[in-house]
């Protein structure tokens, strides 16, 4: 491009461009150099526009401030785990690149009946071509679908439930109370469950975080499988079978005291290192933690002593219309002062199962 034309526009306006001959890696610090390892060197050849552009700057941003000690979070939406994210956010999290996680509890869940059944699952491709007839056909014979992926619940939700039935009884009977993920951890630390023969366990994110031992946040417990069926074995009202266990739902710790773990994690983390947060999806298991940082600074008054996030990266396809936070912009995020003007943020508009193992490739070396 010609000197003479960007001379004239306006500083802040000419610091936005690009020359073309500029590479990705190019944008970013001089500490990382470009890639001799063929996937991620593939990426920055071809991924330099639009939502691949966004996809591979995100990548190299977060590499750099991972490079440089800052920590992550990583948020999961809808039924990523369903999905098989784990093959990749595993081995993210065995490599120390991920430190904290946010689920949903489906997400949560899902992550562990992979685990124990995963050559149960069938996927239907051509889904969207299904009639509500070929649906009810599919219901009555069991199959429980999520979009294009089946999960088999006999085999995996039945199979789990009873021993945290128990766990849940114990603690009813010990005056005990754990947070959900605490239980569903015992199925590992107890050896309760064991990997279905046909599939790689190192492929389970929820085994990853257990071995690494991670903080697991799970806003909205009750808005998943397993949390509809505690919520049955708590209910004691005009429903309930006489014969029905009834467990006290005090033996669960509440979203409230999960959002104080994260005040008390993000505080000691945050005086040692940034902080960056890479959002897959949008809703509850986003919303609930960046939320952390505007409640410690007008919730606690501590103005000018939390570190701010350091960087804000969403990946997703909700448009922006109607106070959605799904589709809410970086820029709407400092409005509320979960982001600074300084905070990096990359919103990508895609599926995130095709722009998150980019991502995740070029912070491995792939």
């Amino acid at each position: 491009m010609e000197k003479s034309k960007l001379d004239k526009l306006s500083p802040g306006l000419k610091k936005l461009i690009v020359q073309s001959n500029a590479t990705a890696t190019g944008i970013l610090s001089d500490d990382i150099k470009k890639s001799s390892v063929p996937i991620s060197r593939f990426a920055e050849r071809v991924l330099l526009h639009c939502n691949g552009g966004s996809t591979m700057h995100a990548a190299l941003w977060l590499k750099n401030h991972l490079h440089n000690g800052g920590k992550l979070v990583v948020t999961l939406a809808g039924a990523l785990s369903s999905f098989e994210v784990g093959v990749l956010l595993a081995e993210l999290i065995r490599k120390n690149k991920v430190h904290l996680i946010s689920a949903t509890a489906a997400n949560h869940e899902e992550s562990y009946y992979r685990y124990v059944a995963h050559s149960h699952y069938a996927n239907i491709p051509r889904y969207t071509e299904l009639t509500p007839e070929q649906e009810s056909e599919l219901r009555d014979a069991g199959f429980r679908r999520i979009t294009d992926t089946f999960l088999p619940e006999e085999e995996s939700v039945r199979i789990m439930e009873p021993h945290l039935v128990k766990m849940w009884q114990d603690a009813h009977k010990k005056n005990e109370r754990y947070f959900p993920h605490e239980y569903f951890r015992r199925l590992f630390q107890e050896k309760m469950v064991k990997p279905d023969p046909h599939t790689n366990p190192s492929d389970s994110w929820v085994y990853a975080a257990f071995e690494k031992d991670i903080p697991i946040i799970i806003p909205g417990f009750e808005d998943s499988t397993m949390g509809n069926i505690f919520a049955s074995y708590t209910y004691n009202g005009l429903h309930k079978n006489e014969k029905d266990i009834v467990i006290d739902g005090n033996v669960m710790k509440s979203g409230v005291e999960y959002f104080h773990l994260m005040y008390d994690w993000y505080m000691k983390e945050s005086k040692k290192t940034p902080i960056a947060f890479l959002q897959l999806g949008g809703g509850i298991a986003a919303d609930f933690p960046i939320c952390v940082v505007p409640s410690l600074k007008h919730d606690f008054k501590l103005h000018g002593t939390v570190r701010d996030w350091a960087g804000f990266i969403e990946i997703g396809s909700s448009p922006m219309s109607y106070g959605s936070y799904s589709g809410a912009g970086g820029k709407e995020k400092i409005t509320w002062d979960k982001l600074s003007p300084e905070s990096y943020y990359q919103i990508i508009q895609s599926d995130v199962t095709v722009a998150f193992p980019w991502i995740a490739a070029v912070l491995l070396d792939f």
